[in-house]
Formats: C-alpha cells, structure tokens, sequence
C-alpha cells in the first residue's frame, strides 16, 4: 500500500492532498513552515525542514514512505534537488507537480533576468516606482537601490518592517484579480513589475493588468535543476502512484 509524502507549500499541494484524502491515499503534508497561518488541510500536517538530503532519506526510511511528491514553489531549488536525492538514496519513487511557466503574449514588455543578483543590477538608473511582486524573502537584496519607491506584497505581516527606504506594504494572500491587481497597480502609479517566473494562475493577474497598461515587467527565470520526472494536474500524480515503483537504490546508503 502507498504512504506519500507531499512536499508542500502551494495551491497544488493542496489540491493535491485533497484528493489523496477523498482517494483514502496514506498521506502526509509537509510545510517549511514560513507562513504563519497555512490552510487546513485534510491529510495529517508537518511542519519544518529535515536537515538536507541525508535527513529527509532518513526520515523517508524510518516512516515507511514509499513514494515522494515534490510540490514544492518552482523557485524552491535547494528543496526540490535534496528531494531527488533523497529519494534515491532512500529507494523511494519520486515525481513533481509543478506549474508551467509563464510565456510572454503579444504585447507583453517582459525583460528576463536570470537571478535575483541581476534583477537588483538591473535597477540601477532613475528612481521608479516597482511592484516587488516577490514576497519577502530577497526584499532585502533591493535596499541597495534605494532611490525607487517599492510596493510589497507579503502574504503575512512581518515581525519587522522591510528596510527599504522608500516602500508601501500590502498584506493579502492570493490567489489575485485582474480588478484587484489593475486597482493596486494603478492606486500606487506602478511603472516596473519585479517578479518571478512562478507560473500558475494564482498570481497571473498582475501580468495580464502589466499587458493591457503596457507596464515593464522584469521576470526572473526559474533556477535549473536536474532532469525529473514533473507533471502539472494531481490527478497526473494519482495515476503515477498506480503504477509508480521504488526509485531501485539500495536502502541504508
């Protein structure tokens, strides 16, 4: 019989563990534990890291797991590459549910970049006023641009204020509207869109709203990683655990 661990933390995490729950699958949620207030989720729920590769292994040995679902942010490199490791070393089959990536449309003003470093380089010039679409974990990075005035979005209200000079701070969580995001854009007279490649619809809404204002968008490309398996709906992950087997490593490595 199947136990999964689903590496979560987004809105396919949880669509997923909703439909392990009503399939009756022996499943498990883990959450790295930076939002404050995460969903309720139907499958029993862990909350933290597990100490690197080495230790999500052990931790997949000692609980019996016998397949792992990376559906971790596209951007969660250094957990999505300690996944396929430990999979391997633990024998256990392995897959991520992640989302596309966005493509630019006709009219779209992108301009791709391809880490966070070369993002802050890239606003070096005038001051602007930037939706820093990137929640709050590189904000920090920015204040060596200080002439802009930035507008954050961060899903929970920080213990501390940002330290950039200049910013406006919007709490809200997704998923976003195109009449929610115009609103926003327009009230803070944005002129840039810093933000990541993350795919999905639940924050698409500002890139549609950045095409029919004909704002630039500076987006950041996703951190590679090493060929895996991935697939895109949930219900692609139910129809892997029918027919998924161990990964065929030696267990105890």
């Amino acid at each position: 019989m199947a136990k999964v661990l689903v590496l979560g933390g987004t809105t396919e995490a949880s669509a997923l563990a909703r439909l392990l729950a009503t399939q009756g699958v022996d499943a498990m949620l883990s959450y790295a534990g930076r939002t404050q207030n995460p969903l309720a989720q139907p499958v029993p729920v862990r909350v933290g890291g597990f100490g690197g590769a080495e230790g999500l292994a052990g931790y997949l040995r000692e609980n019996g797991v016998t397949h792992l679902v990376d559906a971790t942010h596209p951007f969660a490199a250094t957990m999505s590459a300690n996944a396929m490791i430990a999979a391997r070393l633990a024998g256990v089959a392995h897959i991520a549910l992640t989302r596309p990536a966005w493509q630019p449309a006709q009219h779209d003003r992108w301009t791709c970049v391809g880490d966070i470093p070369a993002a802050v380089a890239a606003l070096c010039g005038p001051a602007r006023r930037v939706f820093l679409a990137l929640g709050r974990m590189h904000v920090a990075e920015f204040a060596v641009q200080p002439q802009h005035h930035y507008t954050l979005r961060f899903v929970d209200q920080p213990d501390a204020l940002p330290i950039l000079p200049r910013h406006s701070l919007i709490v809200d969580r997704g998923p976003f509207t195109l009449a929610g995001d115009r609103a926003l854009l327009q009230a803070q007279a944005i002129d840039l869109i810093v933000c990541k490649n993350a795919g999905g619809t639940g924050a698409a809404a500002k890139l549609a709203v950045a095409r029919e204002l004909g704002l630039p968008v500076l987006m950041i490309d996703r951190p590679r990683l090493p060929e895996r398996r991935e697939v895109h709906e949930p219900a692609e992950v139910l129809e892997w655990l029918a027919h998924a087997t161990p990964a065929g490593a030696e267990r105890g490595v």
